[in-house]
């Protein structure tokens, strides 16, 4: 959910500036418009690129925009859409938004798309309204990068009925649009609702609706969130998730995101809420975080057992791998698995990270010696069933575990604040 809507919608949860990025059901651009093609809402000519080179290939006529497919708002202010003219120029750009990160998500994928000269900007929304249980229509005609700051101007029209063509244009006239602005937003409107209900969707946002000089309008940029109770009865949108490999919370070495440069402590949690305080929890006791990881939380669609042990596995190395983590705090909350279970994938961790030379059947067995990997010194709260058992799996492994979050924090720091004393 963009943080406009959340704003506008106060029972929701606001992201902090630093929060990891949670929102495993949405989709990614080029995604969300292959949708809108198809409920006939107008979008520009585009092309997925999935390496630099496939830019040599492009069927989409100079000059293009590309873009960083990410799950982050925000892309066109640190360098992720960039406009080209040629293809030297594209895949020089496509090789440096490859490889920039944006809040530590590098893209999997680019969009190629043509350019599109706007003349105004809109911003249109359906959203579902929790707190009533009912649509919601969002319109201003402020969009794009104003948007934020014409929260004031966002105008809004609850479906309370059988959904109309009423409802649409109703929301236009509150936008103020005149003349044939009304009957072409009316018809966006219309369209993204029906996608809204024929999906079962959170939300479907347009972000900027491009207008040109001649009226003509254009989604230029897109937003589709799903609700995951519903994916069983949408086997397209599973697989959508799936090839995005979104729902795969951890996919490569680059995701812990980096926040103090002199920190020293690493943050893995399970759930965005859960990250973002107990980050705050760190921060004010002291604690300098040198990153988080956010494993992803139990209400995602493929949640199992074994895909959050994997998630947990996945998670550890690579913040062991981390060079700047010393400190590492394990802070989970499981209903899908018990403690113990978890102390276990946490056992497995270390002990893995003791491993013999390479060439070990070539050495004398009185003669071998065993190389421990980098470990950083852990801190465990767990929260679940059998506790008191993965207490004592951990605390016979030299693991300090700690049930209060409180207490937990306060170690961390302390112990962060002692290596800093003594390197």
């Amino acid at each position: 959910m963009s943080s406009l809507l959340i704003s506008l919608l106060p029972s929701a949860l606001s992201p902090t500036p630093h929060s990891p990025p949670e929102t495993p059901m949405d989709l990614l651009e080029y995604q969300a418009k292959s949708l809108f093609r198809e409920m006939g809402i107008p979008v520009l000519p585009s092309q997925r690129i999935d390496r630099p080179k496939d830019l040599k290939g492009l069927n989409i006529p100079y000059p293009v925009v590309l873009k960083s497919q990410v799950y982050i708002g925000g892309r066109g202010r640190v360098g992720g859409v960039r406009f080209v003219e040629n293809t030297i120029d594209a895949v020089a750009a496509a090789q440096t938004i490859f490889n920039l990160p944006i809040m530590g998500e590098y893209p999997q994928a680019l969009l190629a798309e043509a350019k599109y000269d706007a003349d105004r900007e809109f911003y249109l929304a359906v959203i579902l309204n929790r707190s009533i249980c009912r649509p919601l229509l969002l319109g201003s005609q402020r969009g794009g990068i104003d948007v934020q700051a014409a929260i004031d101007q966002m105008q809004h029209v609850i479906v309370d009925q059988e959904f109309s063509p009423y409802y649409a244009r109703r929301l236009a006239l509150k936008m103020g649009l005149e003349g044939g602005l009304i009957s072409s937003v009316s018809s966006i409107l219309e369209k993204m609702y029906q996608l809204f209900v024929q999906k079962d969707l959170d939300l479907v946002e347009i972000n900027p609706l491009g207008v040109s000089p001649s009226g003509e309008v254009m989604a230029l940029d897109g937003k589709v969130t799903v609700n995951d109770d519903a994916l069983p009865r949408h086997s397209d949108l599973a697989a959508l998730l799936t090839t995005s490999n979104r729902n795969q919370t951890i996919l490569t070495d680059k995701l812990p995101v980096a926040m103090e440069p002199d920190g020293q402590i690493g943050i893995l949690c399970n759930g965005a809420g859960l990250t973002m305080a107990t980050m705050d929890l760190i921060c004010q006791a002291g604690g300098k975080p040198a990153s988080f990881l956010n494993i992803g939380g139990e209400t995602q669609w493929n949640s199992s057992p074994g895909a959050l042990r994997e998630r947990l596995e996945k998670g550890l190395e690579v913040m062991a791998q981390t060079k700047q983590v010393r400190v590492l705090l394990v802070n989970l909350v499981s209903s899908l698995i018990p403690c113990d279970d978890i102390a276990q994938v946490i056992i497995n961790f270390l002990q893995r990270r003791v491993r013999e030379p390479r060439g070990v059947s070539e050495i004398r067995p009185d003669a071998l010696i065993t190389h421990t990997l980098r470990i950083p010194q852990m801190v465990v709260r767990l929260v679940g069933s059998e506790c008191a058992l993965a207490r004592e799996q951990l605390a016979n492994n030299r693991v300090s575990i700690v049930d209060n979050l409180d207490e937990a924090v306060a170690q961390t720091v302390s112990l962060a604040k002692s290596i800093a004393r003594n390197s």
